[in-house]
């Protein structure tokens, strides 16, 4: 992206952008919502963010690759741990958040608020 010696710092940078599903670009390239890393006072990379609802598949990809295996085939502990994390993590903030948690774990929407309301009550 810039001269040599950035390389270290975006090397270090670029698993928590990719963990994120960021996209790294030129820092001259940058939008008003991307986010521009500097490192000893020069704008080294910038960061494009991804939109809450891409952000919600690239989490629950990410448990899925976690469990070895899709999380419809999870046990109803372990989906029940899976939506008190995603709660955690604001999937429930997104717009259609429950229909794409309830879709990937194989249950009803009404399960995903059963277990949701399970959390609340304990």
């Amino acid at each position: 992206m810039t001269g040599h010696g950035d390389e270290p710092f975006i090397t270090a940078v670029k698993p928590l952008v990719d963990a994120m599903g960021g996209e790294m670009l030129p820092p001259d390239e940058a939008g008003p919502e991307d986010v521009v890393l500097a490192w000893e006072g020069v704008d080294v990379v910038a960061v494009r963010l991804p939109q809450l609802a891409d952000s919600l598949d690239h989490i629950l990809a990410a448990m899925e690759r976690r469990q070895g295996r899709p999380l419809a085939d999870l046990d109803r502990k372990a989906k029940q741990e899976a939506v008190r994390i995603l709660e955690a993590r604001g999937a429930f903030a997104v717009r259609h958040g429950v229909e794409t948690v309830a879709s990937a774990l194989g249950v009803s929407r009404f399960t995903v608020y059963n277990y949701l309301n399970r959390e609340k009550g304990a």
